[in-house]
C-alpha cells in the first residue's frame, strides 16, 4: 500500500542553461548523497596493492554510489547530448564533460556577465507594467548574473528598481526613501 504513494522525486533535466542546470543537479545529487562521487571520483587502487576486505568493500560501495549517480545524469541529460559526450565511464566524466562543453570558456563567461551587466543597467519599468513584473524582470536578470559569480549587494538592486520605475511611482519612490534606510533595506522587504 505504502509503494501506490511513493513518489519518485523530479530530478532537473538539462534544457541547454548549464549554469542553472548544474545548480539544481548539484543540489539533487547532494541530497542523495552522490556529489562527492561526481566531484571527487572512485578511488581506484594502484595496481599490485593488496586490499583489505573493508577496502574492497568501501570501493564496491563507491562504484555503486557511482553506478547511482551516472544513472541520474543519464536521465536529466538527453541522449543526443550523451551521445557527444565521449567519456562517460564514471559520473565525474560526464560530469566534467558537461562542465567543459556548456560552461564556456572564461572569455564567454565574461562576455557574457558583460552582457548580463548592461542589460540590468538598461532595463527600465514600461508603461502600464505592473509592479511585480518589473520587479521579476529585474530579478531574472540578477539570478543570471549570480549564476556567473556576481553577487550584486541587495542595495544596488534597491536602487536601479526604485530609480528606473515609471514616474507614476515617484511619490511610492520617496516615501520609501524617506521612511526606510536603503542601506538596510532588503529585497525581500522592498
Amino acid at each position: 500500500m505504502a509503494s501506490e504513494n511513493f513518489v519518485q522525486p523530479a530530478f532537473p533535466r538539462f534544457d541547454g542553461h548549464y549554469g542553472h542546470w548544474s545548480m539544481l543537479m548539484e543540489n539533487f545529487l547532494r541530497s542523495k548523497e552522490y556529489w562527492h562521487i561526481v566531484e571527487a571520483g572512485v578511488a581506484e587502487p594502484t595496481t599490485g596493492t593488496t586490499l583489505t576486505d573493508q577496502q574492497k568493500t568501501e570501493i564496491e560501495g563507491q562504484k555503486l554510489k557511482d553506478l547511482q549517480a551516472k544513472n541520474y545524469l543519464f536521465q536529466a541529460i538527453d541522449c543526443s547530448i550523451l551521445e557527444t559526450i565521449l567519456c562517460n565511464n564514471s559520473s565525474k566524466q560526464i560530469w566534467d564533460s558537461m562542465k567543459k562543453k556548456y560552461q564556456g570558456s572564461s572569455r564567454a563567461k565574461r562576455l557574457q556577465l558583460q552582457a548580463l551587466r548592461s542589460e540590468f543597467e538598461m532595463l527600465r519599468m514600461k508603461s502600464g507594467e505592473l509592479v511585480s513584473d518589473y520587479f521579476s524582470r529585474t530579478m531574472a536578470i540578477v539570478s543570471k548574473m549570480w549564476i556567473h559569480s556576481d553577487k550584486a549587494e541587495d542595495v544596488t538592486i534597491i536602487e536601479k528598481i526604485l530609480r528606473s520605475m515609471t514616474p507614476k511611482f515617484n511619490f511610492v519612490v520617496c516615501s520609501i526613501k524617506e521612511s526606510k534606510d536603503i542601506e538596510e533595506l532588503s529585497i525581500d522587504e522592498l
